[in-house]
């Protein structure tokens, strides 16, 4: 029960002091979907090529080469208090490909004791009652090569972002991301995404008769004046090569930087901009086993013992296996969610059906 209270106040006071500009929002989007790129640490944003491309660079959509390609993630955070669901389509098209994915992120039951005491200070648990967090993302993908230029591949993901706070608030917004990748001659491919290119827009209305509570005259919880909130651009970046061992082993490595146009807790962090690097690296058997490693989320923080500062990342892990053209994958990583050090488990499937067909 105290976990539950706990999360709830966090949610609603979350809201009360939203500002204009805000470091960290829609950060669900910023998850990643398909166990693949969350094991190799996000280091797919220049060899991402299927359906699952858009949360990490829509250009890869130009991956998918024949027919569609569907595919589905479920995950479990906080000792399955959230869940996180990620459904996404990819069709080929004479000119590009298109693709349409829907993600949630959401906590149900959350306790509701806003309305615990009463006007005259008194406790009443038969007021408390139960709201469910969920935010939701529509986002509609198209990938082509610019004046047929093969060597070269664009995707923009168009975005809108719906975030409701039981009976308290409800949030719409919108964006744009934009990704390019660049294949050279020699093998190596060039990647690069700018998320929320235009920054992202929420609107929010607040229930100021839900969310607050008068006691003795005096009112909690008022309701926020800025009702406005906009997600900066950041920048992710990376460089990849195959390197083949023999004819039936391969490693794929990618290593980059994500730049934060904010003052964070990275590595390198300015008032203008935070950059922080990563990598990872799959390895492959006959295209049909997988095995993948991953680095991200490099911090500068302080020892709460000592006081000292010292330098913190998130390892992440998982496998793959393939047959025919069905992919199930598995990966073992920090979400990321609200600066956690949780672990969670991630699976997710993918058909392609033109593999299907071939194969």
């Amino acid at each position: 029960m105290k976990k539950y209270f706990l999360l709830a106040f966090s949610l609603v006071f979350g809201i009360s002091q939203s500002q204009i500009i805000r470091k960290y929002s829609n950060e669900f989007l910023n998850i990643g979907a398909g166990a693949r790129g969350l094991a190799m640490g996000g280091a797919v944003i220049s060899n991402q090529d299927d359906v699952y491309s858009p949360m990490w660079n829509p250009a890869g959509l130009m991956g998918v080469e024949k027919d569609w390609q569907g595919a589905a993630m479920h995950a479990e955070y906080f000792e399955s208090i959230a869940k996180y669901d990620y459904l996404a389509y990819a069709k080929v098209l004479e000119t590009g490909v298109f693709g349409v994915s829907v993600v949630r992120l959401g906590v149900d039951n959350i306790l509701n004791t806003t309305q615990l005491i009463d006007t005259e200070g008194n406790i009443d648990y038969d007021k408390i009652t139960k709201f469910s967090q969920s935010d939701y993302a529509a986002i509609l993908s198209y990938a082509f090569n610019p004046g047929g230029n093969q060597k070269l591949d664009v995707g923009i993901n168009a975005k809108i972002v719906y975030r409701n706070v039981g009976k308290f608030a409800n949030g719409y917004g919108f964006g744009f991301d934009v990704g390019a990748i660049y294949k050279m001659d020699n093998g190596w491919k060039l990647g690069g995404m700018l998320r929320d290119a235009t920054t992202t827009v929420n609107f929010w209305s607040v229930n100021q008769k839900e969310l607050s509570t008068v006691v003795n005259g005096e009112e909690f919880n008022p309701a926020p004046k800025d009702k406005m909130e906009l997600t900066m651009p950041k920048l992710n970046a990376g460089v990849s090569k195959m390197f083949e061992i023999n004819s039936s082993v391969y490693v794929l490595p990618e290593a980059g930087i994500n730049v934060d146009f904010a003052k964070t807790a990275a590595l390198v962090s300015t008032d203008f901009a935070s950059l922080t690097p990563y990598a990872g690296a799959e390895l492959g058997y006959q295209k049909m086993i997988f095995v993948r490693l991953g680095v991200n989320r490099f911090q500068s923080i302080t020892d709460i013992e000592d006081l000292r500062r010292k330098v913190s990342f998130q390892p992440s892990a998982g496998i793959g296996i393939r047959y025919r053209g069905l992919t199930l994958d598995y990966a073992i990583t920090n979400s990321g969610i609200g600066g956690s050090n949780f672990y969670s488990n991630f699976f997710s499937l993918k058909l392609d059906i033109g593999q299907f067909r071939n194969d």
